[in-house]
């Protein structure tokens, strides 16, 4: 392929899209096919699949999931003793980032496993689900907001009462991906109403509810949640009525439950800006391509300084984001915590993403406000990221908390 700087404006080559690489330092061969892998996948199997289903609304087929269940894609972060790649949260956001660009909903999925659901005491049992969530068995939902606790998950509601060796769960979730299709439900509740004097994270449990794929167990509804994007997966609004679970499926309780979750969420925020530079860097490699291929004033309309920098930029900010994503993924794998960071990259990504799929749309013209092409999926995925896993907002609020401590705060 020739230099772009040289290529002629009227010349019939397209100019493809640069190729995304895994960079020195983080380099090594196992990465670089690793994510030649995720890419071939996202683009023979995943995209198709996106560009027939997205439009009707219509769920990942199972086929799929079991073909990435193959591709080890549910267990990337699983340790290789358990049956899993043994990798770590590089990898396993350089994977999201290759399947989010061709449907965010793929990039998602993923995170749904990885251990996910696995915490239980006994031993052999969770030696026996980490099996299962490596092969792509054990996909679950995660129900954390309620329609009064969202951003503030310290609110939770939602009570689980000892009754001999079982909780009894009563209460409305809400946000809940995947919750019918699941093989679990991990549910933040209420055990206990905080002392005082105690935070108001103190009394809060994580509970697996365990359950049959596409139904509900006695005790639990769901209501489908209409969504503007973010298709692939039904959204629920969950209500529990009496739902009985053993007690042995609780991963943790009190302060611990609600720093475990917290954890959760700082590896949950670096793969959300992943999955946002995956859908950024989508709307960048659209334009590249409508930009030769759409004629205005008997020129390709990317002969125009306009369009030409405007895709510059935008292109720029998604190199940019990576790049931030890459390096809190390897020092989460380094075993820093990274707060500060995560909360640092999500909120930048994401914006970015909502940004740069706005000029995508832009860039097309009338033409990207149709249906017809891909990018206007990309918006509306990316418009979602800055909600999500924690707004942008709330991201802010972490760090400048940390940056800027406030009396009588932690």
């Amino acid at each position: 392929m020739s230099d772009p700087s040289t290529a002629s404006s009227d010349s019939a080559e397209v100019m493809e899209a640069p190729i995304p690489v895994v960079p020195a330092p983080y380099h090594s061969p196992e990465r670089e096919a690793l994510q030649k892998q995720a890419r071939e996948f996202a683009t023979s199997r995943v995209l198709p699949l996106a560009n027939e289903l997205d439009p009707q609304k219509g769920e990942i087929p199972r086929a799929l999931l079991d073909e990435m269940a193959e591709l080890g894609y549910f267990g990337i972060t699983v340790p290789s003793e358990s049956g899993g790649l043994g990798l770590g949260a590089f990898e396993y956001c350089m994977v999201a980032e290759e399947l989010a660009r061709a449907w965010m909903s793929v990039g998602s999925i993923i995170a749904r496993a990885q251990g996910a659901g696995t915490g239980v005491a006994d031993e052999a049992r969770r030696g026996e689900l980490l099996r299962r969530s490596a092969a792509g068995e054990w996909i679950g939902a995660i129900a954390l907001s309620e329609p009064d606790a969202g951003s503030d998950l310290a609110g939770v509601e939602t009570r689980a009462v000892r009754d001999g060796d079982d909780f009894v769960i009563t209460g409305h979730k809400r946000w809940t991906g995947n919750a019918r299709a699941a093989d679990f439900i991990q549910v933040l509740v209420r055990t206990d109403d905080p002392e005082p004097g105690e935070r108001r994270s103190a009394g809060l449990a994580t509970i697996v509810v365990e359950k049959e794929r596409d139904s509900f167990p006695d005790g639990l509804t769901g209501t489908p949640i209409d969504k503007i994007g973010y298709h692939g997966f039904v959204t629920w609004d969950l209500h529990f009525d009496g739902l009985r679970v053993p007690v042995a499926n609780q991963l943790a309780a009190g302060d611990q439950g609600f720093a475990s979750t917290q954890a959760w969420l700082n590896i949950a925020r670096v793969h959300t800006a992943a999955r946002a530079v995956g859908l950024a860097r989508a709307a960048v490699e659209d334009s590249i391509g409508y930009l030769q291929e759409r004629r205005q004033f008997e020129h390709p309309i990317g002969d125009f300084q306009a369009l030409r920098f405007k895709l510059a930029t935008m292109a720029a900010r998604v190199e940019q984001a990576r790049s931030f994503y890459q390096h809190v993924a390897h020092r989460l794998d380094q075993g820093e915590p990274c707060e500060r960071e995560a909360a640092m990259v999500k909120l930048l990504a994401t914006e970015m993403a909502a940004e740069v799929t706005g000029d995508g749309i832009q860039l097309h013209g009338g033409n990207g406000y149709t249906t017809e092409r891909q990018v206007e999926r990309h918006w509306r995925d990316a418009r979602l990221t800055t909600i999500f896993e924690g707004t942008s907002e709330i991201q802010m609020k972490i760090i400048s908390d940390r940056l800027l401590p406030r009396a009588g705060t932690s």
